[in-house]
């Protein structure tokens, strides 16, 4: 019994063997609690001086542009410099606009138009920054760790996202927007000493510089790959259709229950840190296409769900059931890109992976403010959900190489594994030789 149940907890392999991860790991903890207050004083602090969920839905297409154009040149930018030093300054960047809402706040009359300023300029600097932070894991943590590393990651994010939102509803309803926003610059200052003590990462041999022609080549790789593809589409579709965390405030208002509102943007972490915490089944499963389609199928049905209900307890554990589904679907997608993608491109398909999971919740606030504001909350949570499980199931039948994935026959994951141990690729036979896709 013991046995099995060591067999469910986190596997530890990538802290005790990488110095750079267990700095990531810790950066990105103390990152997360200190941003999540600006995450949720923002909105709320749009809500105040409006009182318009289409004014806060909004704040989704202000960072929309930014965060499309400089996610794609970040992913080019990643692939060309040294990661470290994109990190350091964009983390700096960042802090300075925590700044900004400190100061706007700390006004006798806080304006508004700094606040979607600041929103766009936040998706601009994380548009840039994620490509490099994501596309460090492959370099600094072994192949066949990669699969507990993303684990791991989620945990990190999980511990941030629970305790960070509770704290963070409570900080805000009874201290204030200021102390909040101070938070979060004491938090970036934190974050950007841990970042300079990582070890450089150069960009490889002969790296071409950010071109617009080097970010086509990644989309042209995207594109022909039906694995990768499939991952791009599910996520960008769970997000667009039912990310409701934009419309929170509204449904605690109808629910009656405005003491539930830090709870909310932290019930779906919970639900992810049920399976972070018994995920050391993840490092043996190798059907990773598999948890993609079943989690975000999950994640539709169970924010539907949240919908229908009229009693808070229940709409908290919808949530929860929902975060658990997303965590299945992004352990599944984060191992499958780290384990196909050459190195050569990685910082440009990190790029276009910001795109899938950055895009689709920006349009998803929209989506969901401009729903809430025809038919209130309740129904913006229950169509977008069964929108959700829908378009899934229709990106399934038209991409089925996501489903058959497998990381011991599939080409693109046999051949990182040999490219990271140094390997010579196997003599092309019948067997080895991979079909042309399609």
């Amino acid at each position: 019994m013991k046995t099995k149940l060591a067999a469910l907890l986190p596997d530890l392999a990538p802290w005790h063997s990488s110095r750079d991860f267990r700095l990531l790991w810790v950066q990105g903890l103390i990152t997360y609690l200190g941003s999540v207050m600006a995450l949720i004083a923002l909105p709320l602090q749009i809500k105040e001086l409006t009182g318009s969920p289409l004014a806060v839905g909004a704040m989704g297409a202000v960072e929309l542009v930014p965060l499309v154009v400089f996610g794609l040149y970040g992913g080019a930018l990643a692939d060309a410099v040294d990661r470290r030093k994109v990190i350091v300054l964009t983390e700096a960047g960042l802090g300075v606009l925590a700044v900004i809402l400190l100061v706007n706040a700390m006004l006798p009359q806080p304006m508004l138009w700094p606040l979607y300023l600041v929103a766009a300029a936040v998706a601009a600097l994380a548009g840039l920054q994620r490509p490099a932070l994501d596309s460090l894991l492959a370099r600094i943590v072994p192949h066949d760790q990669l699969a507990a590393a993303a684990a791991l990651n989620a945990l990190r994010w999980q511990i941030g996202a629970i305790a960070g939102p509770a704290l963070a509803g409570l900080v805000v309803a009874y201290a204030g927007n200021v102390p909040a926003y101070a938070t979060t610059v004491v938090g970036f200052a934190v974050s950007v000493l841990l970042c300079r003590r990582l070890s450089p990462v150069p960009p490889i041999e002969h790296a071409a510089k950010p071109s617009w022609r080097g970010i086509v080549e990644g989309a042209r790789y995207a594109w022909s790959k039906p694995v990768l593809l499939g991952t791009y589409a599910i996520d960008l579709a769970a997000m667009f259709f039912a990310f409701p965390n934009t419309i929170f405030p509204f449904l605690a208002d109808e629910l009656d229950a405005d003491w539930a509102l830090g709870l909310m943007y932290a019930a779906g972490a919970v639900g992810s840190l049920v399976v972070s915490l018994t995920s050391g089944w993840v490092s043996r499963t190798q059907r990773h296409g598999l948890l993609v389609v079943f989690g975000a199928t999950a994640w539709g049905l169970a924010i539907a769900a949240a919908g229908w209900m009229s009693q808070i307890w229940l709409v908290l554990l919808c949530l929860a059931l929902a975060g658990a589904g997303d965590m299945l679907s992004g352990l599944g997608r984060s191992t499958i890109w780290n384990q196909t993608i050459p190195d050569r491109l990685r910082g440009r398909l990190a790029g276009i992976e910001v795109l899938s999971y950055s895009v689709g919740p920006q349009l998803g606030q929209v989506r969901a403010g401009v729903t809430a504001g025809w038919t209130g909350a309740r129904p913006a949570f229950w169509t977008g959900g069964l929108a959700c499980v829908a378009t899934v199931g229709l990106l399934t039948l038209a991409l089925p190489r996501l489903l058959s994935y497998d990381a011991r026959t599939d080409p693109d994951a046999e051949a990182h594994r040999r490219a990271q141990q140094d390997e010579p690729p196997p003599t092309p036979t019948r067997e080895t030789v991979p079909q042309e896709d399609h």
